[in-house]
Parts: structure tokens; sequence; C-alpha cells
């Protein structure tokens, strides 16, 4: 083979090695002496340094060069030799072990450094490439060399990080406060008709994370209500003035196991079950709820329980949990990876369900079941029940919820310009008119209307007795007179929602865990009782 005006240089920066330093120039010898003539000579082994100058030029008249790092970062020799060949365009060989294999990989010819056939060849290939696929490979490197220039990177990495600083001050505008408890006292004391939402695991139970205590996963696995909420929870529930809702996933028997001699409403499973202890489970459940992909999901479920140790699931009516709790942290994390894989590409990957993951569980429910989405028909439910008879003018919403459940929080925000409470989220009034009272009730049931509510009062200033000055009288007015008065005369300072124990959440307080959710249960029913008529 031969190629005429052809320069193949081998150039070292340093070879600390003197070993290795004293084999190159024997090879380079070897090689010179049976293919060199007086006057010429195939390689020009430069072992010295090189000015700035001098190197762009070694660059510039340089047919290939042959980069083979067995390791290396950036590797800017081969940058900087696709910058010199503006107009010769050079092939560039680059050892796929090289820093820039990533970024000039397209352009250049990729080599293992281990393969000697492979290098021979590819070093033949390109003396003998032809000019436009030169022009190609060449284009293409020298493209991106002058656009990913360290200028360009020190402006990216600049911006990515002050829109770092913003994200995480958006963040943190997304924790709220703590809850205000003398606040929240106050105005549940001067309220007349109040209505507690409360969760139940994580929120009314035991604290399973306590440090210093060895864990028994099967008493654990058995939610139980915290001992110390017993007394002041049952004098809140025969308060009057009080209406209790204790709104869970977990299915009735938990619930009844746990609240079954309080005077309040149980809604379980997300509020698709709804029952007064007094009373009987009745289901708000719609007609047209398709759950035909339970058994296939049950299957999925077993399978990973009895790969994962100290993992379970539930079986519920209308849902399915899998919890890894107790399993060992990064395992139950690979495992739920790879257990919703199974999910997507199987069972439900044309069925209409949700996947709920928390912290360290995944649940299949339903499409649309979510506490916020039950709630209006919780709520009509218990009108229905002749359980209010008055409008409900204070709300308290406390609870360990998922992020999906969270819509529950924003279900509430009135429309009124509230004091310390944020900005208004969501319009209650498609959802008051969605559980007004009517005479069809729920798609599960039919039923006869009960009494409407009297219609508000005007006082001398034009406000109604209730509190909600025009607010009350544009919601009535937006009602058919059939239908009664709204169940709910909330004002926007006498609603309290707080999640518990989580630090970013749609709930306008935070607490942080159930002991905090217990000393303000207890201080409600103290004052309850103080002022109970």
């Amino acid at each position: 083979m031969y190629v005429d005006n052809l320069w193949v240089i081998i150039y070292s920066l340093s070879l600390a090695d003197q070993r290795l330093s004293s084999q190159v120039h024997e090879i380079v010898g070897r090689i010179n002496g049976r293919f060199g003539t007086l006057t010429a000579v195939p390689i020009h082994h430069l072992d010295r340094s090189l000015d700035f100058h001098a190197l762009c030029a070694l660059y510039a008249v340089t047919d290939v060069a042959l980069v083979t790092s067995l390791r290396d970062g950036m590797n800017l020799v081969s940058y900087e030799f696709v910058a010199c060949q503006a107009s010769k365009k050079g092939v560039l060989i680059l050892s796929e072990f090289a820093g820039a294999a990533q970024s000039l990989g397209a352009g250049a010819i990729l080599v293992n450094p281990w393969n000697v056939t492979e290098v021979a060849a590819s070093i033949g290939y390109a003396l003998t490439m032809p000019a436009d696929e030169r022009e190609k490979r060449h284009r293409h490197n020298f493209t991106h060399v002058t656009t990913h220039t360290s200028q360009e990177w020190a402006e990216t990495f600049v911006s990515e990080l002050n829109d770092t600083v913003v994200e995480a001050q958006l963040r943190t505008r997304q924790i709220p406060p703590l809850l205000p408890k003398e606040e929240a006292v106050q105005h549940y004391l001067h309220s007349n008709n109040r209505l507690l939402i409360l969760g139940f695991n994580a929120t009314l139970t035991e604290p399973v994370d306590t440090q210093g205590r060895r864990i028994d996963q099967l008493k654990e696995m058995e939610l139980k209500l915290h001992p110390d909420l017993k007394e002041p929870l049952k004098r809140l529930c025969d308060n009057p003035k009080t209406t209790i809702i204790i709104l869970s996933g977990s299915d009735r028997n938990v619930l009844d196991e746990n609240f079954g001699e309080y005077n309040l409403w149980l809604a379980a499973e997300h509020g698709m079950f709804l029952r007064f202890t007094t009373g009987n489970w009745m289901t708000t459940m719609p007609e047209n709820l398709n759950m035909e992909w339970v058994d296939s999901v049950k299957h999925v479920f077993e399978y990973f329980t009895e790969r994962t140790p100290r993992s379970h699931f539930e079986l519920r009516e209308t849902s399915l949990v899998w919890n890894y709790k107790y399993a060992d942290v990064e395992f139950g994390k690979l495992q739920s990876k790879d257990l919703l894989q199974h999910l997507w590409t199987g069972p439900i990957s044309n069925a209409s369900v949700d996947v709920v993951q928390g912290a360290r569980s995944v649940e299949v429910r339903a499409v649309g079941v979510t506490k916020g989405a039950a709630i209006d028909r919780i709520l009509g439910e218990i009108v229905h029940h002749n359980e209010v008879k008055a409008p409900i003018d204070y709300v308290l919403c406390i609870g360990h919820f998922l992020p999906k459940d969270e819509d529950i929080y924003t279900f509430f925000e009135p429309e009124l310009p509230a004091g310390p409470a944020p900005a208004t989220r969501a319009r209650i009034g498609n959802y008051l008119n969605r559980f007004t009272l009517n005479s069809t009730g729920l798609p599960a049931f039919r039923r006869n209307a009960p009494p409407a509510f009297p219609g508000p009062e005007k006082g001398s200033n034009g406000e109604n007795y209730l509190g909600n000055g025009d607010w009350w009288s544009r919601m009535h007015d937006r009602m058919a007179m059939h239908e009664g008065s709204s169940v709910l005369d909330l004002k926007g300072d006498n609603y309290f929602s707080c999640a518990v124990g989580r630090k970013r959440s749609n709930a306008r307080y935070l607490l942080g865990s159930s002991a905090e959710v217990v000393s303000l249960l207890k201080e409600l029913a103290d004052c309850s009782s103080r002022y109970m008529p």
C-alpha cells in the first residue's frame, strides 16, 4: 500500500515509565529501519514538549490521528485535532475507552485498543477513506467542537445552578407552616356546627418507627387506635355540635374493631363504604365500577410477596395494596420497580386503574377513587341521614394521606378572602352542587329528600346571620329551591387542613406526628367539655 504525501505521527507528551519509553524507541527504530530511506522515514517520534503554534501546525498537517487510551477523562488531544483540521479534514481514530468517545464517537472511528487487528484495519481504512466520507465525519465532529465550548459549558452550568436554586425555593414555598393550635381551638369553640375528618393510619395510631425499640412486624401490622385517644375521642363524639368522620383506606373490619364503640361515621376503603356506628354499612361505589382487573393484579402481588421477605399485600374490595415497609430498604425498592414493570406491561395495561405509590407501598385502585372524590358522596349520605341539623361552619381535616388523596384538602377551600390561609385552590360551589339535597341521592341509592335548612336571614348591615356575607346568598340562589340550602357555611379562617408527618403537602398546615394529633384532640375535647351547655 502506498499513500502519497502522508504523515503518520506518534506524539508523546510524557512517558513516565522509562521501560515503556525504551520499548517505543525500539519499535520506532525497527519500523523506520525497515521502511525508511535516506531522505524520509515513515514515523517521526517527537519525545518532547511542543509550544502552542508548533502543536497546531502538527495537528493541521496530520492525515490520521490515532488515540488509543485505555482510560482517561476528557482527552483534549482529539478535540484539538478536530479544531485544527478545518482545511485538511483528517480522520480521527479514537479509543472507545476515551472520555471523548461519547461526544466525538459519531464522526470518529471507534476502536478497542486491546484488539490489534481491529486497530490495524481501522488505520488502513482511515488512510484510504473516500473524500466525501472524510468530509461528513469531520463536519459532524467540527460542529460539536465549535458549539460545545468551555464558555458554553460555563453558561449552561451557571444557568442550571440558578434553576436549581429557583426549584428549591419553590419546593420550600410548598412546605406549609405548623398548625396554630390556639387559633384552631378558638375557632372551634366559636363555631356552631363542626365537622372533623380524621385519617387513621399514622394519624390516630401509635407511631411504629420508635428509635431504640425492636419492631414486632406482626403486631405493627394490626392497626390499633392510640390508647391516649380513646377518652378524648369519646368526649368529642358525644358533643352534639361535632360530627366526626374516620376516612381511611383500610377495610371495614379494621375500622369496626377500633371505632365500633364511638358515635361517629366510618368511611372505609377511601370512602367507598360508609356507615354510622349505630347503623349498617352502605356502599357509595358507582354502579358501573369495573373490577375485572383484581384477580390478575392479585397474582402479581402474590408473586412479589413470595420473593420479597417480610413484605405482604392486602386484598380489599375496591383495591389491592402491596406493602414492603418491613423488608430490606434497598431490596424492597428494587422489587417495587420490578413489580410496577410487571403491572404496566401485563394485567393493567388496558385497565381503568390508578397505581398509587406510597413511601414503601404500591396500591392499585379503580380510576378516580380518591378521598377527595368520595367526600361529597360521604357528606351527602350524612345529610340524608339527618345527622346535620344546621350548616357546617367549621372543618378540621387531619391525615397522613398519600399525594393522590390530598385532593381532600383542596375540596373544602372556600371562595373567601381568608386571613392566614393560602390562596383559593378549588371552587367549593362545584362540589356543593354535586351533593346538595335532592330526590335521587347517589347513583347507588334512591331516597326522598329530607327537610331543607331554613334560609339565611339578613341583618341590618345586609350580611346574613350565618356569617359569609353575600357568598351564602349567591350559593343559595345558585341552587334550585327543592334542593334546599347547602350543608356548608364555611369561612376561610374556619377551615384547618393538616398533613401529618409530611414536609410537602396541599394542606394548609403541618403536624409533626400522631403524638401532636393526640395533643390537639385532647385540647379540643377539654375545651368542648368546659363550654358545653
